[in-house]
């Protein structure tokens, strides 16, 4: 079905920050919406945002100039088959007309493109990840089926996602495949309860960081692990068996003239250093995946940890930023086995999609992610689903804007397996 309109509005996201939610209208009478988030800890090769810069509003973040971008791409678009999906971001690329989405914004693009999906998806009358299972297998290698994801849920927060002298930004509860996501995600979030109960007992802060998990102050990474460990235990679950542990050290806000700085713990380290000291982090405790555990520049380094393992899951967010040609030097360089996946890193659903195909067909797993800056917006849920991506990123089980993806999976796990 053809686009008639386009209209945008400013929003606003969890931490108060404006952003931008795009409507598509098709001739048929059918509509559909997307809010785009935005990131805190953001790797430097990220697609640009469009920002104002306006200081006398929202402190310079405010988006009207990217809904003004939106309104006028308008008049390129309709008339337009809405789940053309790869003519329309084509399109869009090719009249920002940069390499990083730099004119237009890679915020602005991304909202027409998600909305278009959803518009489409509305039309036709099907649920969005169905419509992305179509869209991802036109392109696919090889033909996906749908698959309910595991969750990484972040229940302790640190570095750039909260005010507190943890280092490491995200220290991650997984449950094990043998349950469904329903069960899971149950499990996962008594263990959340039960650390909060601990806290609590501690007299430590239970207040929240951006992501939903706690941000209390700690003495070491080693101490906020073995706290979560205990409280997978008190559960009556089985530490690395029931449950593992992953972390995100988002190494990049540590790296600093080829050094990394752990303030909260006192230590400094060279890139061999801190392959070291992650190891041991990682055999000591059982952890199963370790997300950014260096700076996105620090190739090398990424090469010998990589070749150090066969068993740990390797996450490479802030080294390929959902972009296509960074993986592929991964892949070819060996580094890492496996991606983080944000579309708002890249700026359309078709070059996102192309990301997860790639990684599938090199055998990288594939985890589907949220931002600090969320919404209420549930797209990366269905797109977890829709392209079979097993695992899926989106906080804590608190704050309505990590819950609202956990929710919508468990409605369409209910769909799937009634």
């Amino acid at each position: 079905m053809k686009i008639k309109q386009i209209d945008a509005l400013e929003v606003l996201d969890s931490r108060g920050k404006p952003t931008i939610r795009t409507t598509v209208y098709l001739e048929d009478g059918s509509r559909g919406a997307a809010i785009v988030p935005s990131g805190a800890s953001a790797g430097s090769f990220e697609a640009h945002e469009l920002r104002d810069g306006d200081n006398s509003r929202y402190f310079g973040f405010g988006t009207l100039n990217a809904v003004e971008q939106v309104k006028g791409l308008s008049n390129h678009l309709i008339g337009i088959e809405s789940d053309d999906q790869n003519k329309i971001d084509t399109l869009l690329i090719d009249i920002d007309g940069t390499e990083n989405k730099e004119k237009i914004g890679a915020n602005s693009i991304l909202s027409i493109s998600l909305a278009c999906a959803r518009a489409s998806t509305n039309s036709l009358n099907i649920s969005l990840y169905e419509y992305i299972n179509i869209l991802f297998n036109n392109l696919a290698s090889k033909e996906n089926k749908f698959s309910m994801p595991r969750p990484m849920l972040n229940i302790l927060n640190g570095g750039a996602h909260a005010n507190n002298n943890i280092d490491i930004q995200e220290f991650m509860i997984i449950p094990s495949n043998k349950f469904s996501f329903k069960e899971g995600l149950r499990k996962a979030a008594e263990v959340y309860m039960h650390l909060k109960n601990n806290l609590d007992q501690n007299k430590l802060s239970t207040t929240v960081g951006d992501e939903g998990g706690f941000a209390p102050n700690f003495e070491s990474n080693e101490i906020v692990i073995e706290e979560i460990i205990k409280s997978i235990e008190e559960t009556g679950m089985e530490y690395g068996e029931d449950i593992s542990l992953g972390l995100d050290c988002a190494s990049s806000e540590l790296y600093k003239d080829k050094i990394y700085y752990l303030e909260g713990e006192g230590n400094k380290f060279s890139s061999d250093e801190m392959i070291h000291y992650l190891m041991d982090l990682v055999n000591k405790y059982q952890i199963i995946s370790i997300e950014d555990p260096l700076d996105e520049s620090d190739w090398n380094a990424w090469k010998k940890l990589s070749e150090k393992t066969n068993n740990l899951q390797i996450v490479g967010d802030d080294i390929f930023v959902t972009n296509k040609e960074l993986l592929e030097k991964g892949i070819t360089e060996k580094v890492a086995n496996s991606i983080l996946i944000k579309p708002n890193q890249i700026g359309t659903l078709t070059e996102t999609l192309q990301a997860i195909d790639l990684a599938k067909s090199n055998d990288y797993g594939t985890i589907i992610s949220h931002r600090s800056g969320e919404t209420e917006d549930t797209f990366i849920s269905d797109l977890a689903v829709g392209v079979d991506a097993r695992q899926i990123k989106s906080g804590a089980p608190a704050r309505s804007d990590r819950t609202a993806k956990y929710n919508r999976l468990l409605i369409i796990e209910n769909e799937l397996y009634p």
